[in-house]
């Protein structure tokens, strides 16, 4: 049997470190969350100002027709982003930008020959996205505040 803490997680090797950490844990999470959201939006928008301008990008990746999948595209990044940020319809925004998470990986790492190096930031990003999908958003999200999520 595991010595766990009140909280039931595992008991800190140095338990003085639990009064710094603790405290700090969901402050921790909604950063994490806040800034994957506004640095998707700072990539979408871009793209949300020309909707239809990765039409091209994306038919050579086999997604066709273009004229539908770049402006899902541009509102997957920038309002999913927004979404993400405040902690809105969290899960169905963050799966969708893990999605498009997965193709960037797919696109660096083989269509542009670039391998773990040219993917490895699409990785971590699309980590990040899918974190948020499962989890959901914690208590400090507009989720939270309506009492419900998807």
């Amino acid at each position: 049997m595991t010595d766990t803490a009140a909280n039931n997680r595992p008991r800190a090797i140095l338990p003085a470190l639990e009064k710094i950490y603790l405290p700090l844990d969901t402050f921790a999470e909604t950063l994490l969350r806040v800034v994957a959201g506004l640095l998707l939006v700072t990539h979408g928008y871009g793209k949300i100002l020309n909707p239809f301008g990765a039409a091209g990008m994306v038919e050579g990746l086999g997604f066709y027709p273009g004229v539908f999948w770049s402006p899902l595209l541009s509102a997957t990044e920038f309002f999913g982003g927004i979404f993400i940020a405040i902690g809105f319809l969290t899960r169905p925004a963050a799966f969708a930008a893990t999605i498009v998470l997965l193709v960037t990986v797919y696109f660096h790492g083989i269509v542009q020959g670039q391998g773990l190096g040219g993917a490895e930031k699409s990785i971590l990003w699309a980590a990040i996205t899918l974190f948020f999908a499962i989890r959901g958003a914690n208590s400090q999200s507009v989720d939270a505040k309506l009492g419900r999520q998807f």
